[in-house]
């Protein structure tokens, strides 16, 4: 990062336009502001737009991957851990608020199901923070992705729904402090 903030992409890469959630491209040498890098994600700004940049393309941003997937021990076909799986879900975030989608309360259930064969199948309902949010699809398949990486986790889904609808109260204390609702 130069001095006064301002990255230089190394090369093209794939990014999201925030908040309506269209895939764009940008080519490298293009000038970006990194606003926030949480969860193995950035979102940058760029030509006065925000745009979330996927963790796999951070060496573009001359950054190194985040390698958020700790490695844990897994028992052949056992059953997934249900801790791991709330703290894989605390590394997502949406990308316009520095808070982790558990914390904003937009996880409405996570359940943990055996597969016969062996290994678990994880349901989870989640919501956004406004019913509009282009960037829904992109938060979900965020979440999936994590479920995934947890061991023993062969399937996972992710249902986002409205209702009942997300307001603050759903927040928790440490998120409301973060974004200054306290």
């Amino acid at each position: 990062m130069t001095e006064d903030g301002i990255l230089t992409l190394t090369r093209d890469c794939d990014a999201t336009l925030i908040p309506v959630g269209t895939k764009v491209s940008l080519e490298a040498g293009t000038k970006v502001s990194v606003t926030q890098a949480l969860g193995g994600a950035y979102t940058v700004a760029v030509h006065g737009n925000l745009v979330r940049i996927d963790g796999k393309d951070a060496d573009a941003l001359g950054m190194e991957a985040d390698v958020a997937a700790v490695e844990t021990a897994a028992e052949e076909n056992g059953e997934a851990d249900e801790a791991l799986l709330w703290e894989r879900m605390q590394t997502c975030y949406d990308p316009e608020i520095p808070v982790n989608i558990v914390e904003l309360g937009l996880i409405y259930d996570c359940k943990l199901l055996p597969l016969e064969g062996g290994g678990s199948r994880v349901e989870v309902t989640m919501t956004l923070t406004a019913p509009g949010c282009g960037m829904g699809d992109i938060i979900a398949e965020d979440v999936r992705q994590k479920l995934l990486s947890v061991p023993n986790v062969k399937e996972a889904s992710v249902e986002v729904v409205f209702d009942p609808p997300w307001d603050p109260s759903r927040m928790s204390d440490a998120a409301r402090l973060e974004v200054g609702l306290f």
